[in-house]
């Protein structure tokens, strides 16, 4: 039984890139018995390890981790698969008694866990989606925009102009028939969950981000690149969207220089920042954690301890 029973616990570490996540991850899972469940999109992928700032292979050997590592760079995974791939590793860890903590700053990702979203289950449609794609191209997002306003008003008003959302949309009800705004939709809540946001004001974690980006440079993230691109990972393969590949690949092909891609990887993560705290700002169950405080770990122990054995 993967999370029907509301009693279960989870504890949900979210916040920006590079505020502490992994750092706070690993402590407390030490304290509290417990293992980790990865909610960070860029984890998952084999071969990308610097630029994703994964965790060590002697932090994973100390604290059980799971979803990492576990797709080569071409493949792909759907919120529907993450979701139930991230269900069934909660699921497992709480059958050996630990503590699950889902640990991660992909903002779908951890709602589609917490929140018990219902995702239509229509697996991906490479032709369609190339169909749409030439569509578009040529006539612009307008046909397009008034054919799923035309079968799903409700998701067309949602999707607004993202083409890649309309195209999704499309996709879903061309294979079931049936509007996406029918098949989504909130479920019953699956487990009880601490929300612990970590927080730092924004120009400190841009310095730390900057610093960060710095240091992967220096400990060889042009090589990790380079070393994808020889096994023969095609630069346009899900692996590097990433941020800190893709933004390396216009220096690697002489179209740019190192300095300049460096200033890009850090004011797209930047950007992206600014996007995960825009979602967490939205969640009123958060707990927001300033990791400036020199206590902040200490009082997220004291939190988690306080969650697993509440006083009556």
């Amino acid at each position: 039984m993967t999370g029907a029973n509301p009693r279960e616990k989870l504890v949900v570490i979210a916040g920006p890139t590079a505020a502490g996540k992994t750092t706070l991850s690993i402590e407390l899972a030490n304290r509290f018995e417990g293992e980790v469940v990865n909610a960070d999109s860029r984890y998952l992928y084999r071969g990308l390890t610097i630029g994703v700032a994964k965790p060590s292979l002697a932090d994973r050997n100390g604290v059980p981790h799971h979803l990492i590592d576990i797709l080569d760079p071409h493949e792909g995974m759907s919120l529907a698969l993450y979701q139930k791939r991230a269900n069934e590793a909660i699921g497992s860890v709480l059958t050996r008694s630990k503590l699950p903590f889902l640990v991660g700053g992909t903002p779908l990702y951890v709602n589609a866990v917490i929140e018990g979203w219902r995702i239509p289950e229509a697996p991906p449609n490479p032709a369609f989606r190339l169909r749409m794609e030439a569509l578009a191209e040529r006539d612009g997002p307008e046909p397009l925009l008034a054919r799923l306003a035309a079968v799903d008003p409700e998701s067309a008003h949602r999707t607004g102009q993202n083409l890649r959302r309309v195209i999704r949309a499309l996709e879903i009800f061309e294979t079931t028939g049936t509007p996406m705004s029918e098949l989504q939709g909130k479920g019953p809540r699956p487990y009880d969950t601490l929300e612990l946001g970590l927080w730092m004001p924004r120009a400190a974690l841009f310095a730390v981000i900057d610093k960060r980006v710095d240091e992967q440079v220096t400990s060889g993230l042009v090589e990790e690149v380079r070393g994808l691109l020889a096994r023969g990972v095609n630069p346009g393969s899900p692996a590097f969207s990433s941020l800190g590949y893709r933004q390396l690949l216009p220096y690697l092909n002489g179209e740019t220089t190192l300095e300049a891609a460096i200033k890009r990887i850090k004011l797209d993560t930047h950007r992206y920042v600014r996007h995960q705290e825009t979602w967490l700002k939205r969640n009123p169950r958060l707990i927001r954690v300033d990791v400036t405080d020199p206590r902040w770990i200490q009082r997220c122990a004291e939190l988690v301890a306080a969650f697993i054995e509440p006083t009556s």
